[in-house]
């Protein structure tokens, strides 16, 4: 029995722990890395825009959404008052509110709630305006920050207000932080105002701009050096029908002028039902590209093609009557690239960007299927090829990464010669595990691929209690080595969603959380940084005993080459609990230094996410490995995603 046991013991150690050797086959390039492969995708989902990374503050700031009083109630103290809101006929954002005060010797007013209240960091500046004027009386503004208990923590006034509509700013500090806090609007004195529109902005925005984004949510993005930004969506850009369709030129222009519109998510579902979700548009098409720019990510804007969620209302708009959309596509082209004596270059430039933003990419539709698209995107297609052959079209397949619609959309877009086709994925994560090789025999003469929406679930597809867990991460890492290996065809890729706010999401696992002083990045997040600041610009092949690592052993690999830094960087999966020792072995270059760096993501629980109490609970590790004999050697952990960077001769 003894011996039978030690056989066993070294048999399973044998299989454990014996020596994996993998070869960088780093002197013959297979195809170049595409500088869009590793990108974001923007939706306006669980408050990703208003209340997340859209830094207004005030919820239904211009009284425009269907109950206008939304996030706003009456306060008063030692005063008494009226409040009446007004509709002007014709007018863009028609509503205002008229204050009727009689607060000589106390204050009547009202307060906002902001998105699920408001955060204020202690000895921050925050920016405050109003558009407003005075029909009678001696009354002065007073505007306070409070905290979750209405604790005053913050304060400014304006003692002189306008005849006539003008907006008035007034800058205020606080004493203090709060997670819930909200903001006062008091008015003293007797008499009567009207107020159209009120905003209250964090000074310290991204770059400081006037009205600009959350500083912490922009720089997570920033870190992961993505290749594009995908916007705005995502079904927000189908509506749940045409009128509730997403239209770039809605958003675009002053800020004050952008129709509010409801958000398609604000009762999508019944887990999650948020009636107060809303679109300002204040985070507009221009935005976007600014923010594209900023981080240095090609824009990638997507379209409405016509075509209403098909989830939803399926509402169609007709064959001839689909010109106006096609016009709206050549016009954003204008938008984005055209001179400043276009129309749509003019405007461009009047908001402050006279140089164009360099569209190369544009989306034709969401996550549409079928005949109904196929015969719309057929129109855009002609139109904008024959137009503008310097953009690259991005085409949809659908919802689903197989299937009867997903094969006829294929064939179609294959006879139509399209550029680049977009699959999405939401599947468990033993779904990724086994889909590493998807790529690998579709054909090279067709279109590129796009993998624009994917997610390992580990629950169920949208289920509430879905969490962003290791596993989920360390599937998606072996199938991002997959999406390498195949970088000749697939040419940009993006988890989805980016954003969810703690408090009012509807949709989980998400990239980053956040709430309203606080953000973190998922482990999903750390698994989409490594491999987008680890990109590289070629792609080489990385062999065991001659094979692509694919999943033999639990051990996936991928493997590049910088040429701007002289790196080969290997990227190689553990998905067993066993340590595995490696030694990685590179040809046909000579390696120039003695170290070599590795960054490492780990963990032997597999169902460990990060949190707001635990933000870095799983964050990569970064180590230093000798380089000896053209080789490194190390132990893989267990559940792992190890990325190596080894210098070599150019």
């Amino acid at each position: 029995m003894k011996k039978i046991f030690l056989s066993l013991f070294l048999f399973l150690g044998f299989q454990l722990f014996a020596q994996k050797k993998l070869t960088v086959v780093a002197d013959k390039i297979v195809a170049p890395v595409s500088p869009t492969m590793w990108g974001i995708f923007f939706e306006d989902i669980n408050f990703g825009a208003d209340g997340g990374l859209y830094a207004e503050m005030i919820k239904n700031r211009s009284f425009e959404f269907e109950y206008p009083m939304t996030g706003w109630r009456e306060i008063r103290k030692d005063g008494s008052g009226k409040m009446l809101v007004q509709n002007t006929s014709g007018a863009r954002n028609s509503r205002s509110v008229q204050l009727t005060v009689k607060a000589p010797n106390g204050r009547f007013g009202f307060a906002n709630d902001g998105f699920r209240g408001m955060g204020f960091q202690k000895g921050e500046t925050y920016n405050f305006s109003i558009i407003i004027k005075k029909n009678s009386g001696n009354v002065k503004l007073r505007v306070e920050a409070v905290n979750g208990a209405g604790a005053k923590i913050g304060e400014a006034t304006i003692d002189k207000l306008p005849a006539d509509w003008q907006q008035q700013a007034v800058s205020l500090t606080t004493t203090d932080s709060a997670m819930k806090g909200k903001l006062n609007v008091w008015l003293e004195g007797t008499g009567e105002v009207l107020i159209k529109r009120v905003s209250l902005f964090p000074k310290n925005t991204w770059k400081k701009r006037p009205n600009g984004m959350r500083s912490d949510l922009v720089q997570l993005l920033a870190d992961m050096k993505p290749g594009f930004v995908r916007f705005p969506g995502g079904c927000i850009v189908e509506g749940r029908d045409l009128t509730n369709r997403y239209q770039w030129k809605e958003t675009v222009g002053p800020v004050e002028k952008r129709k509010t519109m409801v958000n398609r998510w604000n009762m999508e579902f019944r887990h999650k039902p948020t009636p107060d979700y809303y679109q300002s548009f204040g985070l507009g098409f221009f935005e976007y590209f600014q923010l594209a720019e900023d981080i240095g990510a090609a824009p990638l804007p997507i379209l409405n093609c016509g075509m209403a969620c098909q989830f939803n209302s399926g509402e169609v708009v007709a064959m001839n009557e689909l010109d106006p959309y096609v016009q709206d596509a050549l016009d954003l082209i204008e938008f984005a690239n055209g001179a400043v004596t276009t129309k749509w270059g003019r405007l461009r430039a009047s908001m402050g960007h006279p140089a164009p933003f360099k569209l190369k990419y544009l989306g034709i539709g969401n996550e549409q299927w079928d005949e109904q698209y196929i015969d719309r995107y057929k129109q855009f297609h002609k139109v904008l090829k024959q137009k503008h052959p310097e953009i690259e079209l991005v085409s949809s397949v659908g919802p689903s990464p197989d299937g009867k619609l997903f094969d006829y959309a294929w064939k179609e877009l294959r006879t139509l010669n399209a550029d680049i086709v977009d699959e999405h994925y939401y599947a468990s994560p033993e779904w990724f595990f086994q889909h590493v090789s998807r790529y690998d025999n579709y054909d090279r003469k067709g279109p590129k691929l796009f993998a624009g929406e994917y997610a390992a679930q580990s629950k169920g597809i949208a289920k509430p209690d879905n969490q962003n867990n290791w596993l989920c991460a360390l599937s998606e890492a072996a199938f991002m080595t997959g999406l390498e290996r195949n970088a000749d065809l697939v040419t940009m890729a993006s988890y989805a969603p980016l954003f969810a706010h703690a408090d009012a999401w509807q949709w989980t696992p998400d990239l980053i959380w956040f709430d309203n002083l606080r953000s973190y990045g998922t482990p999903n997040y750390y698994v989409q940084k490594l491999f987008a600041s680890n990109k590289g610009t070629h792609l080489v092949q990385v062999l065991e005993n001659g094979e692509t690592i694919k999943g033999k052993d639990s051990i996936y690999a991928s493997s590049v080459i910088d040429q701007a830094s002289g790196d080969v960087i290997v990227k190689i999966v553990n998905a067993s609990a066993a340590r595995v020792p490696l030694e990685t072995i590179i040809n046909g270059k000579k390696t120039t230094k003695k170290e070599a760096a590795m960054q490492v993501l780990s963990s032997v629980n597999k169902e460990l996410v990060n949190s707001f109490d635990s933000p870095q609970a799983i964050v990569p590790a970064t180590e230093k490995l000798e380089v000896k004999n053209n080789a490194v050697t190390l132990d893989l952990k267990p559940y792992s995603l190890t990325v190596i960077r080894v210098p070599v001769s150019k």
